[in-house]
This record gives structure tokens, C-alpha cells and sequence, in this order.
């Protein structure tokens, strides 16, 4: 009769492999759940209170909650940057004929519109916003990317705040993905 020999190189691997290949895979998959879970409870924790945005609201906080704020229909043309904040009447995101598609698609339920503004000095502005909803700064056919942003809940009369680059060309303020059918925003250079 002859003894099995457990000293053959291709049994012993195999058999060990396949366990901890199994308890490897749960370990990662256990790992990754624990890492979004973690990134979503940290994401939802946004600051509160008008003391928690990265640089000074003051200015901005005015101007959006001004009682001269100048009221435009979405689509409206500006000549030229406001010289008060303005509070955009918003519709049904399929009802507001962005010009360019916005970069997020907006939810059921929510509110979208435009304004254009012909002229700009070139520079470094804020643009803020009462409420929160996504913007698109278009420029010369193109969404420009905040240089900064802000934000917090709490704080009455702003929401968010956003600093971009502008260049002296005409432009288009795009909101979408609002709660409400209206918000005000306020343009203002940087300070």
C-alpha cells in the first residue's frame, strides 16, 4: 500500500489558495464598504453658520439680501455685470432652454434658468448665491471652474460663494438643480 505524500508542490498551495483568496476578497470588500460609508457620512457633515465659509461674506450677504435686488426672468440679457445682486426667476430645467447643457443633470422637482451678461472687465469675481443650486459660468463656449469655493448651511441670505476668472467677453450664469423658482446672486469682483 502506498502513503499519500503531502510534500507534492501543486496539493498543498491549492488547498490553501482558495481560503485565503476568499478571506482576502471579504477582508477588501468589508474595507471598501467601510471607506464609503465613511466618505458619504463626510461629505453630509457641511459647515454650518455664517463663520464657516473659507474668506469674508459680509459684502456678498448684502447684496444678496438688499431690498433693490433688480428681478430678471430666466433668458434675460444684461449689458453688463449688475451693480446690485438680482434675484433670477428659475422654471422646469426642461422649460429653461439652457443654453449649454448644465454639467450635472438637474433633479425631478428642482428649478433651472440663465442670464447672460454681454459685457465683463476681465478679473477675479465672486459669485454667490441665496440658496444652494449647481452653476455653470459659460465663457466663450466653454464651463470655467471655480477658483475657489465656499459654502455653508445656516447663514442667512447665502448659501455659497465662488470665485472664478473671468476674461472681457460676454458670459452665461446658468442654475440649475434648485429648490426654489427663484434665488438671488450676486456678481461682484474679488476682494
Amino acid at each position: 500500500m502506498r502513503i499519500p505524500s503531502f510534500n507534492k508542490p501543486d496539493r498543498k498551495p491549492r488547498v490553501l489558495a482558495w481560503p485565503t483568496m476568499r478571506f482576502d476578497m471579504r477582508v477588501l470588500a468589508l474595507l471598501a464598504v467601510l471607506s464609503l460609508s465613511a466618505t458619504s457620512a463626510f461629505a453630509a457633515e457641511e459647515p454650518s453658520g455664517c463663520d464657516k465659509f473659507k474668506w469674508p461674506i459680509e459684502r456678498e450677504r448684502a447684496a444678496l439680501t438688499a431690498p433693490d435686488r433688480a428681478r430678471l426672468a430666466s433668458g434675460a440679457e444684461q449689458a453688463a455685470l449688475p451693480a446690485t445682486a438680482i434675484t433670477l426667476g428659475l422654471v422646469a430645467p426642461q422649460e429653461a432652454k439652457l443654453p449649454t447643457p448644465p454639467e450635472r443633470a438637474p433633479k425631478d422637482g428642482t428649478f433651472a434658468g440663465f442670464t447672460s451678461i454681454k459685457a465683463a472687465k476681465a478679473g477675479l469675481y465672486t459669485i454667490s448665491l441665496s440658496s444652494g443650486a449647481w452653476v455653470d459660468v459659460v465663457q466663450d463656449g466653454h464651463f470655467l471652474k471655480p477658483v475657489a469655493f465656499s459654502g455653508a448651511t445656516d447663514c442667512d441670505g447665502i448659501r455659497k460663494t465662488m470665485k472664478y476668472e473671468l476674461s472681457a467677453q460676454p458670459f452665461t450664469l446658468q442654475i440649475s438643480g434648485a429648490k426654489d423658482n427663484s434665488l438671488s446672486i450676486a456678481i461682484l469682483p474679488a476682494q
